[in-house]
């Protein structure tokens, strides 16, 4: 076996090969790599995705010949378990289903409507705050009762919204609009032999509903919502009042009249004798 030395030819070319077998650095690599066939390397942000998330460039692709626009539609909203439970329990109320001073028991409407405790003690607590049910220490939740004092702060209050939107109807130019009320009078003629029919209640209410949403006022429509359940529970109360609809129709009716002519001071007075009429008949029932 011959020895390499030094000054030997095939030791030198043996030290040319292992220095050219070495990797080289990066940065040399980067300048020599051969660019055909691939692509260099692009600066950040500057691809459209890229641009697109930070907001310095426009995604061309909404601006394509053909495409569709959004239609502007908003998510549908699905009520819970609680706003339906309290819903259920809003309309047997008012319907005397519960009468007044009934006392609800939470296992046994658990079970009839099919739910949870949880959800039930949540409507429960709904109608509570809006003054259907009332909490009494020890005993339990009762359907809240009419008596005196509720029916005239009822009366009160709605009274003094349905006058503020009678007032803002006229005021604002409205009054021809309130010939859509003739069509709850004219619907309620059809009741003549059946004066104390529950549909004579539910017109009732909806002419009232539709005065109040004459005014154009979120407000005033907001503040008469929550005073709907009680006017129920005070119209259902009122159905046996009745022995013909003469009185009825003609107070709704004349009513209207006063609106169309833009008389304000006549408008008001007759809602005015109009909500006396059915509290008297609450209380002398009562």
């Amino acid at each position: 076996m011959n020895a390499i030395g030094p000054g030997c030819p095939s030791r030198r070319a043996a030290e040319v090969a292992c220095v050219h077998r070495e990797p080289l650095p990066s940065i040399l690599m980067h300048q020599v790599t051969p660019t055909r066939g691939r692509r260099r390397p692009r600066a950040a942000g500057s691809t459209r995705c890229e641009k697109a998330r930070s907001g310095d460039g426009m995604d061309t692709r909404s601006a394509r010949p053909g495409s569709k626009k959004p239609l502007g539609l908003t998510p549908i909203q699905q009520d819970t378990t609680p706003t339906l439970i309290a819903r259920q329990l809003r309309e047997a109320i008012a319907s005397r289903q519960f009468a007044p001073g009934e006392q609800l028991l939470e296992a046994s409407l658990a079970k009839s409507l099919g739910v949870s405790r949880g959800p039930l003690r949540e409507a429960m607590q709904r109608l509570t705050q809006e003054g259907l049910l009332v909490s009494r220490r020890n005993r339990g939740l009762f359907v809240m009762e009419l008596d005196e004092s509720t029916v005239r702060d009822a009366y009160l209050a709605r009274g003094a919204v349905e006058r503020a939107a009678i007032e803002q109807i006229i005021a604002t130019g409205r009054q021809a609009e309130a010939a859509t009320l003739m069509e709850f009078v004219d619907a309620m003629e059809q009741y003549r032999g059946d004066p104390s029919s529950e549909e004579l209640s539910r017109l009732d209410l909806l002419f009232h509903e539709r005065l109040v949403g004459l005014s154009n006022s979120p407000h005033l429509q907001r503040m008469h919502r929550t005073l709907i359940m009680e006017v129920r529970m005070c119209l259902t109360n009122m159905q046996a009042t009745y022995t013909s609809i003469d009185d009825r129709v003609a107070e709704h009716g004349n009513l209207v009249d006063a609106i169309l002519a833009g008389d304000t001071e006549r408008a008001t007075a007759l809602l005015r004798d109009h909500m006396d009429d059915g509290m008297k008949r609450l209380l002398t029932d009562g």
